[in-house]
């Protein structure tokens, strides 16, 4: 599967560029930048795919992308009346200070989501959009405030929703805790391996109690739980990265048995390990195999 590396147009004295395509054809293949992106689409109908994410799309779409993550969006209409509107803008856009700042905290975090993906929906969806039309009409530098009020309200917008999977791009990780932070790092190192309560327990020097209580409030999700996640995000960037064989890949994420990756994977995913590689290389293949 060829997987494009984008060149965009922005450069380094840009702190983003806007670019606007009308009756859009999106015939480009599955690729990724080293830049961030927020996509606005209007009158499409088709599927978005973002990393491991496939997901069916109607009338408009409001997404921000983060870098080096594969993304494409296809339709099967011969004749596109869709319009797409593009912000990108590179990692040090706001110089290497500004982000530290507790003003910008919010945007800091959002542009740490977007290493896995973002939609938005509505009424954020619609408030956007309206915003990134009154960007394209400006040129001034009431531009860039009103693209980074942008960023600040998709940052605080409660109609987000996280796309891919990615184990890499993990946000938990960002926090403040060195003790979260401990675990974190021995997970991301060890997951292939038996991972015990008590091992963890030891690395954050809690009982295994007081740990269990700490990792769900850390995180949202208990610690077995965590792991099953993690070995399963694992199991699926290696489906679609690579042509390692189920039984492998099974085996490099961390499960014991095949039988189980199977039963675990279709429970966490909708469709077996074989299913689920298959249709995903069934949506992108078509857009790759011609380049």
């Amino acid at each position: 599967m060829k997987i494009i590396r984008e060149v965009t147009p922005v450069k380094s004295e840009d702190p983003f560029i806007i670019l606007k395509h009308e009756n859009a054809r999106f015939d480009y293949p599955l690729h990724f930048h080293p830049e961030y992106e927020i996509n606005f689409i209007l009158n499409f109908s088709g599927k978005r795919i973002v990393g491991d994410s496939i997901e069916d799309c109607e009338n408009t779409d409001l997404v921000l992308i983060g870098p080096y993550l594969q993304h494409i969006w296809k339709t099967e209409e011969c004749i596109s009346n869709a319009t797409v509107i593009t912000i990108q803008f590179q990692e040090n856009f706001l110089g290497s200070k500004l982000l530290n700042y507790d003003l910008f905290k919010e945007i800091k975090e959002l542009l740490e989501f977007s290493r896995k993906g973002i939609t938005f929906s509505n009424p954020t969806k619609d408030r956007i959009g309206k915003k990134i039309i009154q960007l394209c009409e400006k040129d001034d530098f009431d531009t860039f405030l009103l693209f980074l009020e942008i960023l600040k309200d998709l940052a605080i917008s409660s109609d987000k929703k996280i796309l891919a999977s990615s184990p890499i791009a993990n946000h938990i990780s960002q926090g403040k805790s060195r003790r979260i932070n401990a675990v974190l790092h021995y997970i991301e190192n060890n997951y292939a391996n038996d991972i015990t309560l008590s091992t963890i327990a030891k690395i954050a020097n809690m009982s295994e109690s007081a740990f269990s209580h700490f990792f769900k409030k850390r995180t949202n999700m208990n610690f077995t739980q965590y792991i099953l996640d993690f070995r399963i995000r694992v199991a699926t960037k290696l489906l679609l990265e690579t042509e390692m064989a189920i039984n492998e890949i099974s085996y490099k994420s961390g499960f014991k048995t095949l039988s189980n990756f199977n039963r675990t994977f279709k429970r966490k995913q909708g469709s077996s390990p074989r299913e689920y590689r298959k249709n995903y290389i069934k949506e992108v293949i078509n857009e790759s195999i011609h380049e």
